[in-house]
């Protein structure tokens, strides 16, 4: 049998920033990735990748949040793992269950029963896909716009990883974060992302206020944006 041909492909890899206009600076990174199914395949690309990144800016520390990638922080960190305790009615969700269960769409949503699934179970729920356009999203009647686009899910990751303070210390030594999940044509929300502004508001010791929404949208909005919304073809949630 022929082989196939590994790939050459871009990810962002998402940089906290302490010193700039920006919080965090997003980059496109080429590397290779290895064709197959394989974890072993996974590993070498997500390897390939912190490789050309180390190379590029020097970094010693990068973390990537992928399920493959082989650093114990990855798991508690995943949106899928990572809980923030909603105050309204004192339970846990995850972060994905919580955007999920949030979201409003032209002819349907939230749909709150969301947060009580599996969350990949809430991400690939028929009803996101089948409700229309999306309209904002409504966190127990905390109601939100769509745009600035990625503000309320960072809102959501950052106050959940604040509620998980003995991650802190560890996560706040990297660099530079990367997800070779995400696909910034496909989606523009992403923990790595999230992650790095969690970082950068942390060490900039801003991290007071972010519980309220609107002094979390200000603070965001002082400072230049840097993401992949360039990215997004025509279709993505």
């Amino acid at each position: 049998m022929e082989e196939v041909p590994n790939t050459i492909e871009q990810r962002p890899v998402f940089m906290p920033k302490v010193n700039s206009d920006n919080l965090v600076k997003t980059d496109m990174v080429m590397f290779e990735r290895h064709v197959g199914f394989a974890t072993r395949q996974k590993k070498k690309s997500i390897n390939d990748l912190q490789q050309v990144i180390r190379k590029k800016y020097g970094f010693k520390h990068v973390l990537e949040l992928s399920s493959k990638s082989g650093n114990k922080l990855s798991f508690p960190l995943s949106p899928f793992s990572l809980k923030i305790t909603d105050e309204h009615d004192g339970n846990p969700y995850s972060v994905e269950n919580a955007f999920q269960a949030s979201m409003v769409f032209e002819d349907g949503g939230p749909y709150t029963d969301l947060l009580t699934v599996a969350p990949r179970q809430a991400r690939k729920d028929e009803r996101l896909m089948t409700s229309g356009e999306l309209i904002g999203y409504n966190y127990f009647g905390m109601e939100w716009g769509v745009e600035p686009l990625t503000t309320f899910y960072d809102w959501l990751y950052v106050n959940a990883l604040k509620q998980n303070p003995q991650l802190h210390e560890e996560v706040i030594q990297y660099q530079g974060f990367t997800d070779i999940t995400f696909n910034p044509q496909k989606s523009i929300h992403s923990a790595a992302y999230a992650l790095a502004l969690f970082v950068a508001l942390h060490k900039r010791e801003l991290l007071d206020n972010v519980e309220d929404p609107m002094a979390f949208y200000d603070l965001c909005n002082n400072f230049k944006i840097s993401n992949t919304e360039h990215l997004l073809e025509e279709g993505w949630i």
